[in-house]
């Protein structure tokens, strides 16, 4: 069963951001626009390039309302600890969440039960809690925190024009569609 169109489910964890402990929970999420990015260990290899990567987009999410969220089975502790002994994780202002419950990986479907690692799932979930795009890379595979910026701005624009849609390869500021009878088979 897809996650597309369900609401995150309730969870309740410590983060680090920004040098404090923080509380997240799934009412956090409303009102807001959020990017949840999982991976699977701190003090690990890919991951801290795609973290890295995510930190040079944050400002452009925040300029769209995105809070972004990192997610691992880790420890808030063990997030303070790599932040502060890695030159690429030390430039993270987002919040890195622990989840060693693994409440809130299992939640969004990316808990690889035999290791009790996250897999590198990345979620935007629009201001009302609901998934609007999902996305999952084998662990050897490195995201590209860039094409987040336009998946976020398609789905904003969807949510605010209702009955258009967003082509492939959409960019701000040009055409959509309309789905309509007249279309069937024109494209």
């Amino acid at each position: 069963m897809s996650l597309i169109g369900t609401e995150v489910k309730p969870f309740a964890a410590k983060a680090f951001k920004d040098g404090e402990f923080i509380d997240v929970t799934n009412e956090d999420l409303k009102g807001q626009w959020s990017i949840f990015c999982f991976y699977p260990a701190d003090f690990t290899f890919v991951c801290p390039t795609e973290l890295e990567d995510l930190q040079n987009e944050y400002d452009n999410l925040k300029a769209l309302g995105v809070e972004v969220y990192s997610v691992s089975t880790d420890t808030h502790f063990t997030h303070k600890g790599w932040h502060d002994s890695s030159e690429k994780i030390g430039k993270i202002k987002y919040a890195m969440i622990g989840d060693p419950s693994q409440v809130i990986t299992r939640g969004f479907e990316v808990l690889d039960e035999k290791e009790g690692l996250a897999d590198r799932g990345t979620f935007i979930i629009d201001p009302d809690g609901v998934i609007q795009t999902v996305e999952i890379n084998a662990g050897g595979i490195g995201r590209d925190a860039s094409t987040l910026i336009n998946k976020v701005k398609a789905a904003q624009y969807v949510r605010n024009n209702p009955g258009e849609v967003c082509p492939a390869k959409w960019q701000e500021g040009s055409e959509t569609l309309k789905p309509s009878l007249d279309l069937v088979g024109k494209l």
